[in-house]
């Protein structure tokens, strides 16, 4: 079967590394190429910033008024709402996704254009209360300059989205550089760009490895921001990097979320929401529930329900409807995983069901897994799997459950279920996470902020503020006296 070839979108026009060079992509379902995209090197990078730098400075971009910008944003928005089908198939094909989860991520995706674009006009200053008489003084936002999107592949689509809707809407122009595992639904995102009438090198979208790739884009003195989201040891790079062109950071890494199941929550409800916290997405999300703390009263009954419907998973080909669970995005994913089950067995876990790779001919799958842990300090409790591993503590009282929750070096999301209202929020209160659930999981929207405390990194993207990360603020000074400015070497 020949290869689907793509090219990378440069000013406008679709273009090949300047080397020439080309890498494969594999299909996680079938362990085979599908397609081969430029492998893009330092001069590659090079191009990207620099039609990004120019179109930022040109009078087509730069006197585009705030009004204009969210127009465009809300026809990219049009454009993906008619083109979903295509967008979630590809992205299925390329990382392993469900094409349920696909369906309904694109789907959802137009409304985060549509939300920033209700912001672009609504970026303002402030006037100064100052304490000098006869001045005036108020603030203004502008745009930063070029941005650099750093994806990962495991939601190339919606990691992106959050990214360029508010870069866009505040005037600034981007260079996108996807993961080499999931570079399509990119590409593909940048025609529809140019589709919607965004000027050419407004968006740019570059395929390569991190190396020199992603290194040379995030150490560029033209960049002015990098928004980066990945894993904890990969940003450290890219902080290193920006010491280079002092690019603002807002990065969005790993965690090891704590999903908290109290005896009186409803424990079929609960069950539910630990399915979706680390099952869903075949457990390859930031915010996964990997940590499922459980009430003493209610352990038993709680992890017998949950092995139950891990067993009853469905896996296979992702692009199936009735797929529950589909691959690992690479096979370097799948070994990590299976790595970290056999560490946890050698330190004294109890494997309750999973551990292994199912019976699927090709394809890197690997089964639905339970651990039962009393160590919290444990390799599997503490470290990010990436995976669909959850391990299962026992926890006496709420004093209990919140010094595990926090006994972390990540704090990116976390899960409460209970039914007493006071509980949940003396928890909430007391929990060191930017995302916090009760008696739901997963749930987002553009309207709703999302970061972390500690290595779950910094800066927060979605929500109102959001567009203020991509500006930078001036001061206005005004002197409105009548009077010529005093001799500043005579004091009054």
């Amino acid at each position: 079967m020949a290869l689907e070839q793509f090219q990378m979108l440069i000013h406008g026009e679709w273009v090949a590394a300047a080397s020439g060079k080309t890498f494969e992509s594999l299909n996680p379902a079938t362990e085979q190429a599908w397609a081969t995209f430029p492998y893009a090197d330092e001069q590659d990078v090079e191009q990207a910033v620099q039609s990004a730098h120019s179109t930022f400075l040109s009078p087509e971009w730069s006197s585009t008024t705030p009004a204009q910008r969210g127009k465009l944003l809300r026809r990219l928005g049009d454009l993906i709402a008619e083109n979903k089908e295509q967008l979630a198939e590809l992205e299925s094909r390329d990382n392993g996704k469900l094409i349920r989860e696909t369906l309904g991520q694109v789907g959802y995706l137009p409304e985060f254009f549509y939300y920033f674009a209700g912001l672009a006009d609504k970026v303002e200053g402030e006037t100064l209360a100052l304490d000098k008489q006869d001045m005036f003084g108020y603030t203004v936002r502008e745009p930063l300059g070029v941005i650099a999107g750093i994806i990962p592949w495991n939601s190339p689509l919606y990691l992106t989205a959050i990214k360029i809707a508010p870069a866009l809407a505040a005037g600034n122009t981007v260079v996108l550089k996807p993961s080499e595992h999931a570079s399509a639904t990119l590409l593909e995102l940048g025609r529809l760009v140019l589709e919607a009438g965004f000027p050419a090198g407004a968006v740019n979208v570059i395929t390569g490895y991190g190396l020199p790739c992603g290194s040379a884009l995030s150490s560029h003195p033209l960049v002015r921001k990098i928004a980066f989201t990945g894993g904890s040891e990969s940003s450290k790079h890219v902080i290193r990097n920006s010491a280079e062109n002092y690019a603002k950071l807002s990065l969005e890494l790993g965690g090891k979320s704590p999903n908290i199941i109290f005896n009186d929550a409803d424990i079929d409800s609960a069950v539910n929401g630990a399915v979706a916290g680390i099952f869903a997405a075949a457990g390859q999300s930031c915010v996964s529930g990997s940590r499922l703390l459980v009430q003493q009263d209610v352990y038993d009954e709680f992890v017998s329900k949950l092995q139950a419907r891990a067993e009853q998973i469905v896996i296979g080909d992702p692009s199936q409807p009735e797929t529950e669970m589909g691959p690992m995005a690479t096979k370097a994913q799948l070994e990590t995983v299976e790595r970290f089950v056999d560490i946890a067995l050698t330190e004294g876990a109890k494997l309750r069901t999973g551990g292994k790779r199912p019976d699927i001919a090709s394809g890197w799958y690997y089964t639905p897994t339970i651990l039962e842990c009393t160590d919290h300090s444990a390799t599997v409790v503490q470290e990010e799997i990436f995976g669909p591993v959850a391990t299962v503590i026992p926890f006496a009282d709420e004093a209990e459950a919140l010094a595990l929750a926090n006994d972390s070096k990540y704090g990116l999301a976390a899960g409460i279920w209970t039914q007493n209202l006071a509980k949940a929020h003396r928890m909430i209160k007391g929990i060191r996470s930017g995302i916090v659930w009760v008696n739901t999981y997963r749930a987002v929207s553009a309207s709703a902020p999302i970061g972390g405390y500690g290595q779950s990194g910094y800066g927060r993207e979605c929500g109102s503020d959001a567009i203020n990360e991509f500006t930078q603020l001036k001061t206005v000074w005004i002197n409105t006296s009548s009077e010529p400015m005093a001799d500043p070497f005579i004091m009054r």
